[in-house]
């Protein structure tokens, strides 16, 4: 286990837009607002043809393939995430959330593109003193937090 320590900063109430791209719409807000790291939470619809990375293709197995979904429908969501600095001190997010229509829910990381359908519910904690990071790691290709 690695860890740092960090403190509550400011808090953000943010409504994404239909047709607005999660990852890019939070990314873009933290820029502007000079956010550095953050918690946060998500609720609201993601719209048909949305991408999530739902697992690596063949379990433990190197080099890691992602395995994606597409939603074939709207889907009602829920998610949660966190915001850290890229090498280059750009800001990038991690997040998951979980997209429900009717009786089925699939799971799975937002990174290759989620879209909204109509509104989406944003709250960020910003975490202020934080030394976390994102570094790409040379065995996963994940962009792993060094905290």
């Amino acid at each position: 286990m690695k860890y740092s320590e960090a403190q509550n900063g400011r808090v953000f109430v943010i409504r994404l837009e239909d047709g607005d791209v999660v990852h890019e719409a939070i990314e873009t807000f933290a820029r502007k607002q000079n956010i550095q790291a953050a918690f946060l939470m998500v609720l609201g619809g993601a719209d048909k043809g949305s991408v999530l990375v739902t697992g690596p293709e063949q379990g433990r197995r190197f080099p890691i393939h992602p395995k994606t979904h597409v939603l074939d429908d709207v889907h009602e969501v829920t998610g949660t995430g966190t915001l850290f600095p890229d090498e280059a001190g750009n800001p990038v997010l991690h997040m998951h959330m979980a997209c429900g229509r009717g009786d089925n829910t699939i799971t799975g990381c937002i990174r290759k593109g989620v879209m909204v359908w109509q509104v989406m519910e944003v709250i960020i904690h910003e975490l202020t003193g934080s030394t976390g990071m994102r570094k790409k790691d040379a065995v996963t290709g994940f962009d792993l937090l060094i905290p």
